[in-house]
């Protein structure tokens, strides 16, 4: 295996139920076990503070959340985990792997809720300080499969989940108007399969992304 030239940072987006943690986690256990330096994170959370507003923006209980609100208080747990995690871990040559980053919010709150993009792009430079993934997984499913896996699941349901199928079908239009807007940047993937099938899709087309970014050891 080559060595990182530099340290590189790696996304993965979907909609509710497209089984991106789970295939975060695996895909991290895999890059682990080939050698990389690979540090594994999420939004929102990802650090102390990260954590504490992810339980304020998931708790079910809080419907009366203004959109504004809701989109400072990702940008403020996004804020945190970039100065205080991902930055740093870029710095020291590492691979960052992290479960949603700034593409959600335009998904989900400019898309899905109708803010306007502009103002959003706007925050989200102010709160990345312009940090941009270098690739983006998307994992794709239709929205009425994924909330029907969530529920089978039995897993966490949180506010955005309880959402209209309405919305949830504006989000993920959202998202393939963004891999339209930045197809260097995207890869999407069929996210219908089992969950080897897909672990097995995402190795394979980050395996072949890494090549392209290695330095030759010598």
């Amino acid at each position: 295996m080559g060595t990182l030239a530099r340290g590189l940072f790696i996304t993965l987006e979907g909609p509710d139920g497209s089984g991106k943690t789970t295939q975060a986690a695996l895909l991290y256990e895999w890059l682990a076990a080939e050698g990389y330096p690979v540090l594994q994170t999420r939004e929102p959370g990802g650090t102390r503070i990260g954590e504490r507003i992810r339980a304020v923006l998931h708790d079910p209980v809080h419907t009366e959340m203004a959109a504004p609100a809701e989109i400072l208080l990702y940008s403020a747990a996004r804020a945190q985990l970039v100065a205080e995690v991902i930055r740093p871990a870029l710095a020291a040559g590492q691979l960052v792997l992290c479960d949603r980053y700034f593409d959600s919010t335009y998904a989900y709150q400019g898309y899905g809720r109708g803010l306007p993009l502009d103002v959003l792009r706007e925050i989200t430079r102010f709160a990345t300080g312009g940090l941009v993934p270098d690739v983006t997984f998307y994992l794709d499913l239709p929205p009425a499969v994924g909330l029907q896996r969530r529920i089978q699941g039995g897993g966490e349901i949180n506010r955005l989940d309880q959402e209209t199928l309405a919305f949830h079908e504006r989000v993920r239009a959202g998202y393939l108007e963004l891999l339209q807007q930045e197809p260097q940047r995207w890869v999407r993937l069929d996210a219908g399969g089992t969950i080897e099938d897909v672990q097995a899709a995402l190795r394979a087309q980050l395996a072949s992304w890494l090549a392209w970014h290695l330095a030759p050891s010598f």
